[in-house]
């Protein structure tokens, strides 16, 4: 009688159940990725039985970390047969999807994957995704604008495998511009200070991430910067805004919306290979007035009437 029946609805229950395994290349508490798992969890709320796994790659560098992890996460993965394989970041794609998953059974849906996918084979027969791609160009020509046409910028970033990527397309876009990009790619505070020093030499300052900077401290280095910044200072990431005086920004929720409704999509029967890979297309302007107002900077009024304000305590 009843008992029958709830079991009845139990095992239904079941049936309609889905699961996804979800593989961040990062950790908690990482910004981007943390904005990206919030987009995602937002559209797969009450869709799929959402298992996530956090590889640490930012922290842990070591190529025998990484390939130790990913064999450990893949074996994870084909113990809980998930419907869909979700993932974001380049870290996941290099060292899990490709050796582990690629032209397989499982659909696989990538994004946070810098620039462009060639280097890993993407789109496959089983893997599609949303490349992340941020607003240099625009950021580059309000740099040469707001500097009388200067030609030299630095860039300034950690010793990552996604800052050597980011600074190899900006190059290349500056390269159109007849700008020459200085860099540094550093993994302590101390060689970032003294790397921000030389690039005081330079038009303008454009930061890369912090993450993957062992000993980062936000207090000591913001008050640094606030001391010696006397140059425009440009940025892609919003949580260098503190550090920046503009930041064409890209929205990490964006990324994460679209792979858990592209998962749906693929869920409800619709061939991956019909699902086009393509490129995260919003950005917002953001500008730091009080960094401004201490180095000197003068921004423009057409930029302004764009920009939102990035308010930051004293």
């Amino acid at each position: 009688g009843l008992l029958g029946l709830i079991l009845m609805s139990c095992l239904s229950s079941i049936a309609y159940a889905w699961t996804c395994v979800y593989v961040s290349s990062y950790h908690k508490g990482y910004a981007w990725s943390d904005a990206l798992e919030r987009g995602l969890r937002k559209e797969l709320d009450g869709q799929c039985d959402l298992i996530q796994i956090d590889m640490d790659t930012k922290r842990n560098k070591s190529e025998l970390y990484k390939i130790r992890k990913s064999r450990e996460v893949a074996n994870e993965i084909i113990k809980i047969k998930p419907d869909v394989l979700i993932t974001s970041d380049d870290n996941a794609a290099r060292y899990l999807v490709v050796p582990y998953f690629k032209d397989s059974k499982l659909p696989v849906v990538f994004s946070g994957i810098n620039w462009t996918v060639e280097e890993y084979g993407f789109p496959a027969t089983n893997v599609t995704g949303m490349v992340e791609v941020a607003p240099i160009r625009p950021m580059l020509r309000w740099a040469q604008r707001l500097t009388e046409q200067g030609t030299r910028g630095f860039y300034l970033g950690s010793d990552t495998l996604t800052e050597a990527k980011n600074l190899k397309y900006l190059v290349k876009a500056a390269d159109d511009l007849n700008i020459s990009i200085s860099s540094a790619l550093v993994n302590d505070g101390e060689a970032w200070q003294s790397a921000f020093k030389e690039a005081e030499e330079a038009d303008f300052i454009i930061l890369g991430s912090s993450a993957g900077i062992h000993d980062w401290d936000e207090k000591t280095m913001m008050s640094f910067v606030r001391e010696h910044a006397r140059k425009l200072i440009l940025t892609n990431n919003d949580w260098m805004l503190p550090f920046s005086m503009l930041g064409f920004v890209k929205i990490p929720q964006e990324q994460g919306e679209w792979a858990a409704k592209t998962a749906i999509a693929i869920h409800k029967g619709i061939p991956i290979q019909r699902i086009p890979v393509v490129a995260n297309r919003k950005w917002e302007i953001y500008e730091n007035t009080l960094l401004m107002k201490l180095a000197g900077v003068k921004n423009s009024d057409v930029l302004r009437a764009r920009t939102k304000k990035y308010i930051q305590d004293l």
